[in-house]
């Protein structure tokens, strides 16, 4: 006689015990929905559509179209510098249909970044900028623009990798990208990439054609800083000392044997001929990690060292080299900003 009982005990355990892992599943896709939905409420305010070109439009005129997010109530405005172009004829359209003129404070080819002001408009909704070196791959993240004209559209994803170098408009290496796979399309250039905690961390700025959840957004800390030179001078002045490079971790065994604290540094790739840097003997595979007495943490940090008051100055800079400090004297030159 052949024996079920216990088959039919454990057909019975295996249904109790599945019962609550669907149960914690709804409790987990409902998190994650609710998040999305208060990042969405709290953020697509402030996210505005950018027009640019006549507003009757001939045969031979054609207009741009992008995004970009409203960072304080008086109407500043980030959003990409391709997205406004060379265009003399801004518009604004918040989520509600109310339209305003705006005019460009300041463009930054280099970045990809542009700095608009809204015209007659006060008390906007506005977004707050985060701090995009806090950031982990795999953190959840919310897209929020106008792909393909559609109005306030709403993606999410989460941060692929950390550290990306992309060509901007003027043929430079924005240092430091978001690499992201919430859904982007054309339009989508300029708005805001959100974190769970409803703070931009990332300018949206560029897709690979033909590529499937590859998509770039500006650091916030870059943008932080692209901000405040351009409310300061019109344009980012910066010191240039002719080096490529990307953020990356510090081998433990290698920060311990140079007696540094440094847990990231400014990793180098490239270093341009007859530059500041090659003159000053820098490889490419040197990591940054203190320049004129600023610890270096990152990319980030490197190009806010960068600025226009070490501008002809001989500067202090402490590298890794081969696992070992070196200490070299560097002399930045200002670099032009691009027409």
């Amino acid at each position: 006689m052949l024996d079920f009982t216990s088959d039919i005990a454990d057909d019975g355990l295996s249904s109790r015990t599945a019962e609550p892992a669907r149960d914690n599943d709804r409790v987990l896709l409902d998190a994650y929905s609710n998040a999305v939905i208060d990042v969405t409420e709290r953020v697509g305010p402030a996210v505005v559509r950018v027009e640019t070109g006549p507003k009757v439009r001939s045969a031979r005129e054609r207009g741009g179209l992008g995004s970009g997010i409203v960072i304080s109530p008086d109407g500043l405005v980030l959003t990409n510098s391709h997205v406004v172009g060379s265009s003399k004829e801004i518009r604004l359209r918040d989520t509600e249909g109310f339209v305003t003129d705006a005019h460009v404070l300041g463009v930054d080819p280099d970045t990809d970044l542009a700095l608009l002001r809204a015209d007659g408009a006060r008390d906007l909704r506005y977004a707050s900028l985060g701090n995009s070196k806090s950031l982990r791959r795999g953190q959840l993240v919310v897209a929020i623009g106008n792909p393909l004209g559609f109005e306030s559209t709403v993606t999410a994803g989460v941060v692929s990798a950390l550290g990306r170098s992309i060509r901007s408009v003027s043929g430079r290496t924005i240092e430091d990208v978001i690499q992201t796979d919430a859904a982007l399309n054309p339009g989508n250039s300029g708005g805001p990439l959100v974190s769970s905690s409803s703070e931009v961390i990332g300018i949206n700025t560029a897709i690979i054609n033909g590529a499937q959840g590859i998509c770039f957004a500006v650091a916030s800390n870059t943008a932080q800083f692209v901000l405040s030179e351009i409310i300061r001078h019109g344009y980012v002045r910066r010191a240039y000392i002719g080096v490529a490079g990307q953020t990356a971790p510090i081998p433990r065994r290698h920060a311990v044997v140079a007696g540094v604290d440094n847990k990231m540094g400014a990793l180098l790739a490239q270093i341009e001929p007859d530059s500041p840097a090659a003159k000053a003997g820098l490889l490419p595979g040197d990591v940054v990690i203190k320049l004129d007495g600023v610890e270096i943490n990152g990319v980030d940090d490197l190009i806010r060292a960068l600025d226009r008051d070490r501008i002809g100055r001989t500067l202090a800079m402490d590298v890794l080299r081969m696992g070992r400090l070196r200490a070299i004297d560097i002399h930045p030159v200002e670099r032009k900003p691009a027409r």
